[in-house]
């Protein structure tokens, strides 16, 4: 009888422990449907946006032509060099100095040339002293031929002569002024104002006729000196804007005009010149700098974006576009960047007068509800207006 007992007892326990495995499970799954119906009906965040979060798309004119390379040279510029063999004595001016027309850079030894000048100058005295003395002895032989005193042969070997010394004359002038001038030569002048961008010589240098000495500059003469592809330059005109940057003048661009199209092109490179003036009164100071940037050859009108409004992704770029208050994900073709503005070209994706955000965040979704709020000062006004009532 009690063993009868004891199976009935655990019988009824497992049919308990069965009982309630089955409940959990039952229970489990009634919660997670409840948490995902919960979440299904909880409402989505509706974005607050002021007029000043957004841009409107509209057309622009965008400029295109050939790329143009070079770098930044003065217009006017001298190359002084030597014009006798001579010592440098005296180096006045250094790298960087300003100079005025006419001011001395350096002087060379004069001391041979003006010993020169000195011979040449005694040489020319001696010549005259000699012309007068044949002089009057030709006018005497003339006066004594008119009385029949002398020969004609006699007469015409005082004028001989007088012809020779002459002709001496004349040729010791000349030595004079050549040597004077040799003697202006050892002093170098500035040629026009500027500044001196390459002393070549030290004092105690030996200058052998034709060494270079020193380099004076215009720095207002800046120009662009650029290069352009032989295949584009069909499309170059002299008047024709142009955009460039200057290395060393970062984010700052400068607007030129073409000013001369050399009429050949380089035979090692096949690229033309391409001289470039600049159209603002700010220009580098700096000679030799290199400069890159585009003849605005033609323009087009198109859709432009801002860059801070796009959004990468791998090598796809999108805009987050407001439309029936809501936000949708649209991928854009993009084209050509614009120099001027920096804004880029939009090829597809977006038409003239679309809502796009202008600085989107990552936490946008597609299909997220939108509201446009009334610009700030508006909103300030009529929050005055409110408490004066």
């Amino acid at each position: 009888m009690l063993r009868k007992t004891l199976l009935a007892l655990a019988i009824a326990s497992a049919l308990v422990a069965c009982g309630k495995s089955a409940k959990e499970p039952e229970k489990a799954a009634a919660s997670a449907s409840a948490s995902a119906s919960a979440s299904k009906d909880a409402p989505k965040v509706t974005l607050q946006m002021s007029p000043e979060d957004t841009l409107t798309i509209q057309s622009d004119a965008l400029a295109s032509g050939p790329v143009i390379t070079g770098s930044i040279q003065p217009e006017r510029r001298a190359d002084l060099r030597a014009e006798v063999s001579a010592v440098v004595v005296q180096v006045l001016k250094e790298n960087g100095e300003s100079v005025k027309k006419g001011d001395i850079l350096l002087r060379l030894d004069e001391t041979a040339i003006r010993d020169s000048l000195t011979s040449a100058d005694e040489a020319t005295r001696a010549a005259e002293q000699t012309l007068a003395q044949t002089q009057r002895m030709y006018e005497r032989q003339k006066t004594l031929l008119a009385s029949g005193m002398v020969s004609t042969t006699a007469m015409e070997d005082a004028e001989v002569r007088r012809n020779n010394a002459q002709s001496d004359l004349a040729a010791a002038r000349s030595r004079s002024v050549a040597a004077r001038q040799q003697l202006t030569r050892t002093v170098v002048r500035a040629p026009f104002d500027g500044i001196v961008s390459d002393r070549k010589v030290s004092n105690g240098d030996t200058a052998q006729v034709g060494k270079e000495l020193i380099k004076v500059i215009d720095p207002a003469s800046m120009r662009f000196e650029g290069m352009v592809s032989a295949d584009k330059v069909g499309v170059v005109k002299v008047g024709q804007p142009v955009l460039f940057r200057v290395n060393g003048y970062q984010g700052q661009n400068f607007n030129g005009k073409i000013k001369r199209v050399d009429p050949s092109a380089n035979a090692v490179t096949r690229q033309v010149e391409v001289l470039v003036d600049f159209a603002d009164a700010t220009r580098p100071g700096v000679a030799g700098l290199y400069a890159e940037g585009r003849v605005e050859a033609q323009t087009t009108s198109s859709l432009m974006v801002p860059p801070s409004a796009l959004v990468q992704a791998g090598d796809s770029n999108y805009v987050w576009r407001v439309k029936g208050g809501q936000l949708a994900k649209v991928p854009l073709t993009l084209g050509a960047r614009d120099e001027r503005s920096g804004r880029l070209q939009v090829l597809s994706g977006l038409q003239a007068g679309d809502m796009v955000v202008r600085v989107p965040t990552s936490g946008f979704k597609d299909g997220q509800k939108v509201e446009l709020t009334a610009p700030k000062a508006v909103a300030s006004a009529s929050a005055g207006k409110v408490a004066e009532k």
